[in-house]
C-alpha cells in the first residue's frame, strides 16, 4: 500500500511550515528530516537496484512513501485530540 501525496500537497504544507517556523521550529525541522527521508528514497532505489543491494529497496521504498504514512499519523493523533495540528487540510 502506497501513501504518497502529489507535490501540492507537499507544497502546502511546506509552505505552512515555511510561514510558521518562528512559531513552531521543531515541526519545521521534522518535516524537513520528513522531506530528506523521501528524497532519499527516490533517488536511492535506482543505484540500490541495479547495484543488485535489493535489501536497500524496501527502504527506499518506505522512504518514498516517508510524506504520506506522516501525515496520516498527524491526521490520526489529531483526529485523537492528542497532538493539534494547523496546517491538515480537513
Amino acid at each position: 500500500m502506497f501513501f504518497c501525496l502529489n507535490l501540492a500537497e507537499l507544497e502546502r504544507i511546506k509552505r505552512w511550515h515555511v510561514a510558521h517556523r518562528q512559531e513552531h521550529p521543531l515541526e519545521y525541522q521534522l518535516w524537513d528530516a520528513v522531506l530528506t527521508v523521501w528524497v532519499m528514497g527516490w533517488v536511492g532505489w535506482v543505484p540500490a537496484f541495479y547495484s543488485h543491494a535489493l535489501w536497500l529497496v524496501p527502504l527506499c521504498v518506505f522512504g518514498i512513501n516517508m510524506p504520506g504514512l506522516y501525515v496520516r499519523w498527524r491526521r490520526k493523533v489529531h483526529a485523537a485530540h492528542r497532538l493539534r495540528c494547523d496546517w491538515l487540510d480537513e
